[in-house]
């Protein structure tokens, strides 16, 4: 059988390819199977999904509830978000059986003739934005779909602080209504800009407070993380020195995504027998950057001027705080309106990242191959 690459950079395979993520799995697990709904938040790329899917392959959620992931990011309205609600409850109900599927379809009275079917007799989510005519009734047939399931129901709604940019202003206070009247199912709201995620869940003023568990996701120890990539490359007959891990840790600021991403291409570039030796770090990265060398061109010939100089100026600055101060702009020729009207363009498009006040440069990589350019 062909050996997989262990350093798994999408999905889930299995707790052998999850790193560590012990107290977290426990923590989370009991939450959910304990009548709590939860808010995980993080800094993108920390691993916060992979937790998600661990916890509902855990034996005591696996076989007692249905679970469903759901990826609301490219959602720009309430439409949208009841578009990908119901097809992720649909699609995630197909695996489990004719009588799971039926259920759910039973329920979607507004939605029933505009869906298909295979070949094999399986429902397709074959839907077209328009025709949710009326995302409120649908929501309403998808909760009572949630309240009737012959299982108790886990809902993970991914990049979840997005609803508080949907035009509709009360979309918060129609879900947590649901929510709240919903005793069949649970919901893990995991998302990151831990001001927008924290302004839903912590503001006395919101419809969602108070009304979960709030969990936060660190990095995970370098320690631990040394001995779960040495252990892979050890059980198929390769080595990897400490510092080069280390390396990598450091480099990438212990984010989970990147570590996995590294791992990868440095388990790939070492042969049976060989070791991996902290020199190929700066390879691995330079093969990564020449791959990714159109797309980045691409995405920075696209920026405006004025969003280009001040991501320019928070590369340069590595971790960039104060950025309308006097010695900021002076620092980069900016002025503070042009810096303000940029950094809003600039976060809505994921280039930049704040967290508490500190901005950078959001894709690691991208920031390494700007340094490049810059420099």
């Amino acid at each position: 059988m062909t050996k997989i690459n262990p350093f798994i950079t999408s999905g889930y395979i299995s707790a052998k390819y999850f790193c560590d993520r012990i107290t977290e799995t426990t923590t989370l697990t009991r939450y959910i199977t304990n009548g709590n709904n939860v808010a995980l938040i993080s800094p993108r790329r920390l691993g916060k999904t992979g937790l998600i899917e661990h916890c509902f392959h855990q034996q005591q959620i696996r076989e007692v509830y249905h679970t469903f992931l759901i990826d609301i990011y490219a959602t720009k309205n309430f439409q949208e978000f009841v578009f990908e609600l119901g097809k992720g409850i649909l699609n995630g109900l197909k695996p489990r059986g004719r009588k799971a599927w039926e259920l759910f379809l039973k329920c979607l009275s507004s939605l029933r003739t505009s869906i298909s079917f295979d070949f094999s007799g399986n429902p397709s989510w074959n839907l077209e934005m328009g025709d949710i005519k009326a995302p409120a009734i649908t929501l309403d047939e998808i909760f009572r779909y949630l309240e009737e399931a012959d299982k108790p129901c886990l809902v993970s709604i991914d990049e979840f602080q997005v609803i508080a940019k949907y035009p509709e202003g009360d979309v918060e206070a129609i879900l947590r209504t649901h929510i709240q009247h919903c005793s069949n199912a649970k919901f893990i709201y995991a998302g990151l800009q831990r001001h927008m995620m924290g302004e839903i869940f912590t503001s006395p003023s919101r419809p969602f407070y108070q009304s979960t568990a709030i969990m936060e996701l660190s990095p995970i120890n370098v320690d631990i993380y040394t001995e779960f990539i040495k252990r892979h490359f050890a059980e198929n007959k390769k080595k990897i020195a400490v510092e080069t891990i280390q390396e990598v840790y450091k480099r990438f600021e212990g984010i989970t995504w990147y570590i996995q991403f590294m791992a990868n291409s440095l388990y790939a570039m070492t042969a049976e027998g060989e070791e991996c030796t902290v020199d190929k770090v700066n390879f691995a990265i330079e093969n990564i950057l020449s791959q990714l060398n159109f797309t980045y061109s691409s995405l920075l010939f696209q920026l405006p001027p004025k969003q280009k100089e001040v991501l320019i100026a928070i590369c340069k600055e590595g971790k960039a705080q104060e950025i309308t101060s006097s010695k900021f702009l002076k620092t980069y020729k900016l002025t503070a309106s042009s810096v303000q009207g940029a950094i809003r363009g600039l976060l809505d498009k994921d280039f930049v990242t704040n967290e508490l006040g500190v901005y950078s440069v959001y894709d690691k990589f991208f920031d390494i191959w700007l340094r490049k350019r810059i420099s």
